[in-house]
């Protein structure tokens, strides 16, 4: 954040606005409770809100905007162990030559 008067009305004028949106999307999330979608749509309708309200103010408040860097590297890291571990199953069957013959619910021999 910089230092100058003319940054730092920036920076509060950007946090007056998020702060209004938040304000505004709360009010949608009152009404948008008082109205009957259905179970599916009105899941779907809170979800969308609360992943926009969560996102401004993880964006600005957090300040993950101005760290993009670090964040990617983050989470390509996240994104790459978790799929080692989805495929470290699939590895490992490789292991046990009848692993393939195994049935994985109920432990019993294939084909007898």
């Amino acid at each position: 954040m910089g230092s100058s008067a003319e940054e730092i009305k920036k920076h509060n004028k950007i946090y007056m606005g998020i702060f209004v949106a938040l304000l505004i999307l709360t009010g949608v999330t009152v009404a948008v409770a008082e109205i009957d979608f259905g179970i599916k749509i009105g899941i779907f309708v809170a979800l969308l809100v609360a992943c926009v309200k969560g996102g401004l103010v993880a964006a600005y408040f957090m300040h993950l905007t101005t760290e993009k860097g670090p964040l990617f590297w983050v989470l390509g890291l996240t994104f790459l162990f978790f799929f080692v571990l989805l495929l470290l199953p699939v590895i490992t069957l490789h292991d046990n030559p009848m692993a393939k013959f195994i049935d994985p619910v109920s432990g019993q021999l294939l084909g007898e």
